[in-house]
């Protein structure tokens, strides 16, 4: 069987890295992209900013990309964000598994402002608004593009052969963009991230959909894991664990 991994390449790879041995060994992996990130070219004034937001670490990459110093603490979304913070230079911590949760965080815990969301041009969730509006100063500023792509060919050919095609999705973007350029007829076995980007990939016409439990890439692996051991039984049925 295949697995189809949709994730800008770095990230892709470290994984399916991640993956248990026996996981990996039962599948061809394609990594075919259709997220491309790019920093902007821009300039970021943090004069009088208290603290840095990021909800991924595309906007970590991005911030170290502009030479963004590392004063200042930065509040951050998922252990991966927070890591990637953190080996930046950033004094960083984890304020929550999703948005809402930061949001949560922030407001309990009240720390000194104004803060700065660095963020995609795509983003979900109003998080500097809705701080704003709840007395804790915070703007915000896209500082990478996110560029949708096709199927690489080799994708393309696997999606119209009959072998399992097992793709884990990792953002409610990236699974509206799937959910537009899937066409195949290869039995397709998703995985998705959170709730909000498994409501795209209903639509299309799938042997399995499993959401992770968190959103996170250890339960997404754990997922993954789950619906290999599934494809390779054969079930065709949609009922979750």
């Amino acid at each position: 069987m295949y697995l189809l991994m949709t994730r800008p390449r770095a990230a892709s790879e470290r994984f399916v890295a991640q993956l248990p041995t026996r996981t990996r060994s039962r599948v061809e992996v394609i990594y075919s992209p259709i997220l491309e990130i790019k920093p902007l070219p821009i300039s970021v004034d943090t004069n009088g900013v208290r603290g840095l937001i990021f909800t991924s670490a595309n906007g970590v990459n991005a911030a170290v990309s502009l030479g963004l110093a590392r004063d200042m603490p930065a509040f951050c979304v998922g252990p991966a964000t927070t890591g990637t913070a953190k080996g930046a230079g950033w004094a960083a911590q984890m304020a929550g598994a999703t948005a809402e949760e930061l949001v949560a965080y922030l407001l309990k815990h009240r720390p000194d402002s104004p803060l700065l969301h660095l963020r995609g041009e795509h983003s979900r969730g109003n998080i500097a608004t809705r701080l704003t509006e709840s007395g804790l100063t915070a703007r915000e500023q896209p500082v990478y593009q996110q560029n949708l792509l096709p199927l690489t060919p080799e994708a393309a050919a696997a999606a119209d052969e009959n072998k399992p095609v097992i793709a884990p999705i990792f953002s409610p973007r990236t699974a509206r963009q799937f959910a537009d350029i899937w066409t195949g007829s290869a039995p397709l076995w998703l995985a998705a991230i959170s709730d909000s980007t498994a409501e795209s990939l209903y639509s299309l016409d799938y042997a399995r959909l499993k959401i992770a439990k968190e959103p996170t890439p250890k339960k997404m692996r754990k997922a993954v894991k789950k619906l290999v051991k599934h494809a390779m039984r054969v079930e065709g049925d949609e009922t979750t664990d």
